[in-house]
């Protein structure tokens, strides 16, 4: 099939993620058809440096022969089995092993889902199982912030701060939210350390109002990705795990996009030197090549769970797929073999903030922030007042599409461009980046003159 008719059969029969579907129909799908190192190619023949690894996924960029060779001997010799009825395969062994090692050290169990979505899922009924367990059953209460993402199933998406989702189904009544550490937006007169702390001890108010004894656990991610990558400030997060640690409350930290080397570290949980009790991960455990995700399970809820109580009533047909696994390890190894997190953390993530930093003096930048391998640009008509082009954020949107046409995929969230680039980028390809962002500013600009 030519452009046009892919065009026109994608039309007819695939329902597209978070999309428009009258919109869509309109302008026509971009199709892409190929892809190597940094770049993706559309049918076009038009060649873009993929700001966005996918979708926060591809850490090692595409064309990672060692990935695909790795699911392909699999796929030959064990395409699949399930790890239901005292049954396991090498892949999954060798694979939970091997991330035992790379996560803190406080974890050293992993229980393997198909997605991060189903990972979060995975972490609500260990952590009502676990205070079960404890005979502490009245605590049922789960606490997320406002703004967060948690995935697309019910739970995920319960535990997610977004209102534009919640207003398209029933949220779980046992999740509350509270102020997300976004300083550029809802800072105020307060310098970054004070807001750090202010938006900290809103999760001490809610706590404090819910009560202490029916609070089950906090998530967050360590720094909020499909929000618009919000760093927080450098006291948030100290000042969180005093309270969890006040008020003796689980905390589920969400590395599904910070996982795997893009905060310099091998997850943002070492990054901000946390331990959490439950950690979330998936998309670059396999870099993309593979649908996998799953949860490590700190030590203290996974003495409870496998020494307490009988049967945990849980799991996936594809939990521990070994084709998947299998495309873990390879990524795992390209990762420490290579020293790819190292370089991110020594040298590309700099030059990165460096470069990034520079953007800041642009007429309709209100903040360039970075951090690792991740940034956003904050798109303001006034910097001074930090005021928006208007009130629907239109702005981010046409300022993605000007990307795209100067050879570059940024993400528009609201009125925030964000990228989270390979983590195999060069410097040159950084450069390149940064120069490609400048001229989508320009255009961005005139055309909202």
């Amino acid at each position: 099939m030519n452009k046009s008719e892919l065009q026109q059969h994608d039309r007819e029969h695939l329902l597209h993620p978070f999309t428009d579907f009258n919109d869509l129909g309109q302008q026509g799908t971009r199709v892409i058809t190929s892809a190597e190192g940094a770049y993706i190619t559309d049918i076009d023949g038009n060649r873009m440096l993929d700001g966005m690894s996918g979708l926060w996924c591809c850490n090692l960029g595409y064309s990672r022969k060692e990935i695909s060779d790795a699911i392909y001997e699999q796929l030959n010799t064990l395409p699949f089995y399930n790890s239901f009825f005292q049954c396991t395969t090498v892949p999954s062994i060798e694979l939970a092993d091997a991330l035992a090692e790379v996560t803190p050290a406080n974890m050293s169990n992993v229980f393997f889902t198909g997605s991060g979505s189903e990972a979060n899922d995975t972490n609500l009924r260990l952590i009502r199982r676990f205070w079960d367990l404890q005979d502490k059953p009245e605590k049922r209460i789960v606490i997320s912030r406002k703004n967060g993402y948690h995935g697309s199933t019910i739970a995920g998406a319960s535990l997610g701060g977004m209102s534009g989702m919640h207003k398209q189904f029933q949220p779980l009544d046992y999740i509350e939210h509270v102020q997300q550490p976004y300083w550029f937006a809802e800072g105020g007169d307060m310098s970054p350390e004070e807001f750090g702390i202010h938006a900290a001890r809103s999760l001490d108010e809610k706590i404090q109002e819910l009560g202490p004894e029916k609070v089950a656990a906090f998530f967050a991610e360590p720094i909020q990705g499909a929000g618009g990558v919000i760093i927080p400030p450098e006291t948030y997060w100290p000042e969180v795990k005093k309270v969890l640690d006040q008020y003796d409350i689980l905390l589920v930290m969400d590395e599904v996009i910070f996982g795997f080397g893009r905060t310099g570290e091998w997850f943002g949980a070492d990054y901000y030197g946390i331990k959490p009790d439950l950690l979330t991960f998936a998309k670059a455990v396999t870099n993309g090549y593979f649908p996998l995700g799953g949860t490590m399970v700190g030590d203290r809820v996974a003495d409870v769970i496998k020494s307490k109580g009988g049967e945990f009533t849980h799991g996936y047909t594809y939990s521990a797929h070994p084709a998947a696994c299998m495309a873990g390890l390879a990524t795992i190894n390209i990762l420490r073999n290579e020293k790819i997190i190292e370089n991110v953390r020594d040298v590309t993530g700099p030059y990165l903030a460096k470069r990034w930093a520079e953007l800041a003096e642009h007429p309709i930048v209100g903040e360039a922030r970075s951090l690792g391998m991740v940034g956003a640009l904050e798109l303001v008509k006034d910097k001074s007042s930090r005021a928006r082009f208007d009130d629907d954020c239109t702005a981010g949107g046409v300022c993605r599409d000007l990307s795209i046409k100067h050879g570059l995929v940024m993400r528009a969230v609201g009125d925030a461009m964000v990228i989270a680039p390979p983590l195999i980028i060069t410097t040159e390809q950084v450069d390149e980046l940064v120069e490609k962002a400048h001229r989508a500013l320009d255009d961005t600009a005139k055309a909202l003159a």
